[in-house]
């Protein structure tokens, strides 16, 4: 760990590396920094203050809405819309974009973003996160829901903040992933893993055994092979930025594919799996809706649904193997 490395100073330093760079996107992520950082500290005296459970509303997607993601939700577009870096917002949690005009200066960046992905597991003192996406705004573009449907591999950004026993940022630029913690005797986030790489091939797997009955056959004899193959481990928490982190870290590969109950998948393209592959890409790993490249598929709709198999490159493949096996 590089003691007194904070995620500030390496962003500049990455940044003096491009001698064309304005700041902007350095600015910017330093707003994003202080949302997370008042995510952290809200996540963190949850139990303490009524902010655990559920509003009564139910969100875009017909979830049950939680305290918790209205705040972050909140927190997020409050620490971002000022600074004249963004054009506009999208969020799980929003039905449309939010737009950047009139009141602030107006940027040439998008921001995709789940305010807290798990936020069903705070209850019980289980890990929650926050996942990021960015995209550059084209020229002219009014901030309207077709200006954020690029495809993953436009991404010019994406990250996830981890809010567990401590609060992680780890994030991508296209430049390696970097993950930094917070210490919070100095209110800083600490560069302490440097150029993630994640295992060519690991021994976890991470699904919900629970959607058992309405699994395609390629998933039931994929986890079937896992079982019986030996010295493979289940691991699986339910909140998908935990799940995501653990594997790429160690190794091993999270599936949440299409099955009878959801055809289209049930993770969202633009909030979740994007993001997510654009980081696993860059430590060598790998993502897939099990017939293509996550990072490829052209998105038609906001909060449009993906399958998702991702994590280590060898797990991946076979996984995706087994799946169109079992079309066939």
């Amino acid at each position: 760990m590089s003691i007194g490395m904070t995620l500030t100073k390496f962003l500049l330093e990455e940044q003096r590396r491009y001698p064309n760079s304005t700041g902007n996107f350095t600015a910017l992520f330093s707003d994003l920094v202080v949302a997370a950082k008042i995510i952290s500290r809200e996540v963190n005296k949850a139990g303490l203050i009524d902010i655990l459970g559920a509003t009564g509303g139910k969100n875009t997607h017909g979830e049950e809405v939680q305290k918790l993601d209205v705040l972050a939700n909140a927190a997020i577009i409050k620490t971002m819309e000022h600074g004249g870096h963004l054009a506009g917002m999208a969020s799980e949690e929003m039905e449309g974009v939010y737009k950047i005009d009139g009141k602030y200066p107006k940027g040439g960046y998008l921001l995709l973003f789940d305010p807290l992905d798990g936020s069903s597991n705070i209850d019980v003192n289980i890990s929650v996160g926050t996942i990021f996406s960015m995209l550059k705004c084209k020229p002219g573009c009014d901030c309207t829901d077709k200006d954020f449907l690029q495809p993953g591999a436009s991404q010019v950004a994406a990250g996830y903040i981890l809010y567990s026993s401590s609060t992680m940022f780890v994030y991508t630029t296209g430049h390696g992933v970097h993950g930094f913690t917070l210490d919070p005797s100095v209110g800083e986030f600490l560069l302490s893993h440097e150029d993630i790489k994640t295992p060519e091939k690991g021994r976890i797997y991470s699904i919900n055994e629970g959607n058992t009955q309405h699994w395609l056959p390629g998933t039931s004899r994929y986890i079937e092979h896992l079982k019986t193959n030996g010295g493979i481990t289940a691991r699986y928490v339910g909140s998908l930025v935990a799940d995501f982190h653990r594997n790429l870290l160690k190794g091993g590969v999270f599936l949440y594919p299409a099955d009878r109950k959801a055809r289209a998948g049930k993770l969202r393209l633009l909030y979740e799996a994007n993001p997510l592959s654009f980081i696993v890409e860059q430590a060598g790993g790998a993502s897939s809706t099990g017939d293509a490249r996550v990072m490829e598929v052209p998105p038609s709709e906001l909060h449009q649904r993906t399958p998702l198999i991702i994590g280590s490159k060898a797990d991946v493949e076979e996984a995706c193997r087994w799946w169109r096996e079992g079309r066939a």
